[in-house]
């Protein structure tokens, strides 16, 4: 069987067999996957609200706010009114929250080494640039913020990934 037919086959038992390592590491920690990812994404954007953070941590909206209830009562986080909307609330980790963060991405740093382990430098490189003009891709067809895509859009993004040209907004993941 051509290896190409394997391939979506392939990328989710990576992905799913990644998480699951990764999810050991963190229970280490005593937290779940949902809650490293509030965490890592309310790190690099302070002050956003709980939906934001919930479609940011691709959490959904009512599992959201029982992570964030459980990280508010340990400490790790705060919410405060929203001077432009007094009913929201914007997120806000708390300094007791660096040590989880640093314990995630230094458990994130094992994982992926344990996974890249064997490959080269050069190979990694390769690999994460394919895997994101991939996702450059793949993302060119979902509807853009403010309405559906047209439908040059993602032809005009599968050719600047093809080229090398865009890449994706990408964050330290684990």
């Amino acid at each position: 069987m051509p290896r190409m037919r394997n391939f979506g086959f392939l990328l989710k038992d990576v992905s799913r067999r990644y998480v699951l390592r990764f999810e050991e590491r963190a229970r280490e920690i005593s937290l779940t996957l949902p809650q490293c990812k509030a965490l890592v994404r309310l790190e690099a954007h302070q002050g956003v609200n709980q939906v934001q953070l919930a479609a940011l941590a691709d959490v959904e909206p009512m599992t959201m706010v029982r992570i964030l209830d459980r990280m508010q009562a340990d400490g790790l986080l705060e919410r405060r009114p929203d001077p432009a909307d007094r009913r929201a609330r914007l997120l806000y980790l708390t300094p007791k929250a660096k040590p989880f963060l640093d314990e995630i991405w230094r458990l994130s740093a094992l994982t992926r080494a344990e996974t890249f382990a064997g490959i080269g430098r050069q190979d990694r490189d390769a690999f994460v640039g394919v895997l994101e003009r991939v996702h450059a891709n793949l993302c060119a067809f979902e509807p853009a913020a403010t309405g559906a895509a047209s439908a040059a859009q993602p032809a005009q993004a599968a050719k600047k990934a093809a080229a090398g040209g865009h890449r994706s907004r990408t964050t330290r993941t684990r």
